[in-house]
């Protein structure tokens, strides 16, 4: 599965996308919090700094940006200096923004005030929302709808509609955005707001909710993967969708589609930072895969594992194609062990390079594995961020040590450095030296136990011509293969 998730991000490209949807800012104020306001029992915060991130559609916007979309941004803001703060963080992700229109209303801005005491990471203490979510006026739906027909004419493959409501969703601008939409023959996503009546989304392609905007919706309360089934098809019946998306947090998502299919997609266990943001996530991966082609099926995948990174992180933070591509590569090592051939471990390693990782390189029999081995290991994974293990087969071990060796066949010292944590690749070569495959691999660093001179080191020339280094590692006294083999025979050879 995860070869060919990773074949569909290669494949995005570049779409043209038109989002529509409520903007915002997300204002964050840290402070340190070590005393009581005299004035009240309340804590008071001191001031240290702040951060602004974009929120709602503009987080949207940023992430299809990120995903290397081509974005139209139709939204509104107002008169204030938190506009001029959103059309320049907009513009910063080379999003064609001439759809945001200005109008008579605040931009809405979510500020959090955030304390921490000693050491202890920020707590949000409060919320202040900056806001006005009564339905835009008539000619700024207009401006708006005009807008979008401006932005599709241009050749879009995806609208999406981003609804906080917050106003711009209005439900005559959502029913004539989605009939624009079909006449147009592109495919309408929708991030629903929390709303009891769904009807002003209906002949829309894909609605995607979480949990509660379902049971909200559907008047059923989700529990399980029958209940899933019963609420999506409900909104596939009455809404005239193609399918529809129940996020199920760290259970997956539940697709259903018109066809009569429906399946929960499981998603991996994370650590999870902040939810906030993951749903935007979700809707830009699902847009990002249906524009390169991929079924519903790829896409719901997809979507999964790029929601999956967006809760680690802490805030709204756009994920790259890299990261997917990554995570997807860490998976298929999961289910399919760490050995590779040349070609596939070339092209992962192309993959990690692409998203900034440095590969370390080493090399061994690893006969008898003992203590000395997995310090070494450990040193060489420190030195990057992936570890590959170039294997001596046993007759290249020959060649080098006599008949007697190796004590341990190839296939099961393979095994065994399969579970060893800080290896990430395995593979064998059946030459002298790892020359050629230095060469190939052309590791950033190159790593080989301190009883070698560099010098000494097989290809410290080739490494070091192409900016990479040569790492030494320590050794552990009297932890060596041969040592293990003498003990065995002081003990056991009579």
């Amino acid at each position: 599965m995860a070869a060919r998730l990773i074949e569909w991000v290669e494949k995005f490209g570049a779409p043209r996308i038109v989002l529509v949807g409520d903007l915002m800012i997300d204002r964050y104020i840290f402070g340190s919090t070590d005393r009581v306001s005299p004035e009240a029992p309340i804590p008071v915060i001191r001031f240290k700094r702040e951060e602004y991130r974009l929120g709602g559609a503009g987080f949207v916007l940023a992430a299809l940006s990120t995903l290397g979309a081509r974005v139209s941004m139709i939204g509104v803001c107002g008169h204030d200096l938190a506009a001029d703060r959103l059309c320049e963080m907009l513009g910063k992700h080379q999003a064609d923004i001439t759809g945001v229109i200005r109008c008579a209303r605040p931009t809405v801005e979510k500020v959090r005030l955030l304390g921490s005491s000693e050491d202890r990471s920020a707590q949000q203490m409060i919320r202040l929302d900056i806001e006005e979510t009564c339905p835009v006026e008539e000619s700024i739906e207009n401006e708006l709808f005009q807008a979008t027909v401006r932005a599709l004419d241009q050749g879009a493959s995806v609208l999406c509609l981003e609804d906080y409501n917050k106003g711009v969703m209005t439900e005559s601008l959502t029913r004539r955005l989605i009939e624009l939409g079909r006449r147009r023959g592109v495919e309408i996503l929708v991030d629903p707001a929390r709303l009891s009546d769904y009807s002003k989304y209906r002949g829309s392609t894909l609605i995607k909710l979480n949990r509660p905007e379902t049971e909200k919706a559907t008047g059923i309360r989700i529990t399980d993967e029958g209940s899933c089934e019963q609420a999506s098809k409900r909104l596939l019946e009455t809404l005239d969708l193609q399918a529809c998306v129940i996020t199920m947090n760290d259970k997956g998502s539940y697709l259903a589609e018109r066809s009569g299919t429906g399946q929960l997609l499981a998603s991996r266990p994370r650590q999870v930072a902040d939810p906030t943001g993951a749903g935007d996530t979700v809707l830009a991966v699902l847009a990002m895969a249906r524009s390169a082609g991929a079924s519903w099926h790829e896409a719901v995948e997809l979507a999964n594992v790029a929601g999956g990174l967006e809760v680690e992180k802490l805030g709204c933070v756009p994920i790259t194609r890299d990261e997917i591509i990554a995570d997807l590569l860490s998976e298929q090592r999961q289910k399919s062990g760490k050995e590779r051939s040349l070609d596939a471990l070339l092209n992962e390693l192309q993959t990690h390079r692409r998203a900034g990782r440095k590969i370390v390189f080493t090399n061994g029999c690893f006969d008898l594995i003992h203590l000395g081995h997995v310090k070494y290991f450990q040193f060489a994974k420190a030195q990057g961020d992936i570890l590959v293990v170039g294997i001596n087969t046993d007759a290249s071990i020959r060649r080098l040590k006599g008949d007697k060796r190796p004590v341990v066949n190839e296939d099961d010292r393979i095994g065994v450095l399969e579970e060893l944590e800080s290896i990430d690749y395995l593979i064998r070569f059946d030459t002298d030296t790892p020359l050629d495959l230095i060469r190939a691999i052309e590791p950033d660093v190159l790593v080989k136990g301190a009883d070698y001179a560099k010098q000494q080191v097989v290809g410290w020339d080739v490494v070091e011509a192409r900016g990479g280094r040569v790492a030494l590692a320590p050794l552990i006294d009297g932890r060596s293969t041969s040592n293990v083999i003498k003990k065995i025979l002081e003990a056991y050879g009579n």
